[in-house]
């Protein structure tokens, strides 16, 4: 079974999150667990997480089914040490919230060298940050999501998402969340099934599935190669419809949290729809 669901605000509410995930009969669950533009909000209530817990439980929704999305702020390879602190402790901030939520995942954008430092150092910082962030929590896995290669970001690629890991102390709490509009940003084709062969092979050989926690499954506005982060609607961009189908028919995608982030949210219903139907399970 494939878990399969779209990234949904939380403007009214994480618990209504979960409310609205259920009514557009997802079975897998993205969002924030606060405003991704700010560095400090207020901290979560008592109230706020005994709600989202017994609406998780209503609605059959267990930790494995949901990926939290980090802030937009957070760069964890920055060249500047006080922004650097910044977005490592920000970044703690979420992960204990997310400890306190009974989540599983925290996923992120690894980090910019913003033309300031090499690209080595800055992996190397990425790596570090991650430790530091898990010597100081307990449980929650830490979920890499690969990058467009939009300007200085850096995950754009199987060889830099393997560095990173590889400098990882506890291998056991960091994944990866494969974003499909990015791989093909980046230059991963994904349009044959001989090039899907390709890249999926790829990414096994550099670093496994094993590390492999969730999908943000998207369209491109852009072009093979492009480097820009513009999502599309499945199969009104560049990649295609027919990779979406391969996707979700492959067993190696079982049971981790496939979630649309498509531009037109009213195509929701439709998109889940249609994958959960070629679900060959």
């Amino acid at each position: 079974m494939k878990y399969i669901g779209s990234h949904v605000s939380i403007s009214k509410g994480i618990s209504y999150a979960i409310e609205y995930s259920y009514k557009l009969k997802s079975t897998a669950i993205g969002l924030f667990i606060k405003n991704p533009l700010r560095w400090k909000v207020p901290k979560i209530t008592q109230k706020i997480i005994k709600d989202f817990k017994k609406t998780c439980k209503k609605y059959n929704y267990l930790s494995e089914q949901i990926l939290p999305h980090s802030g937009f702020l957070i760069n964890l390879g920055h060249p500047n040490p006080v922004f650097l602190n910044k977005s490592r402790l920000s970044l703690l901030e979420e992960v204990l919230r997310c400890e306190e939520l009974g989540l599983k995942y925290l996923n992120f954008h690894p980090g910019s060298y913003l033309n300031k430092i090499t690209k080595k150092k800055c992996l190397e910082l990425i790596s570090d940050s991650i430790n530091f962030i898990l010597e100081k929590t307990n449980k929650i896995i830490l979920v890499i999501e690969n990058t467009a290669g939009q300007g200085t970001n850096l995950g754009y690629n199987f060889e830099q998402l393997s560095i990173i890991i590889n400098r990882v102390k506890n291998k056991k709490r960091v994944g990866i969340c494969l974003d499909t509009c990015h791989l093909f940003a980046a230059g991963y084709d994904l349009r044959t099934k001989k090039d899907y062969i390709k890249t999926f092979d790829a990414f096994h050989k550099k670093i496994g599935f094993n590390y492999l926690k969730g999908i943000h499954l998207n369209d491109s506005k852009n072009i093979l190669g492009s480097r820009k982060d513009r999502h599309e609607n499945l199969g009104l961009g560049y990649i295609g419809r027919n990779f979406f189908e391969w996707i979700i028919q492959d067993l190696r995608f079982e049971k981790k949290p496939i979630i649309l982030e498509t531009i037109n949210k009213s195509l929701w219903l439709e998109e889940i729809s249609w994958l959960q139907s070629k679900d060959i399970l």
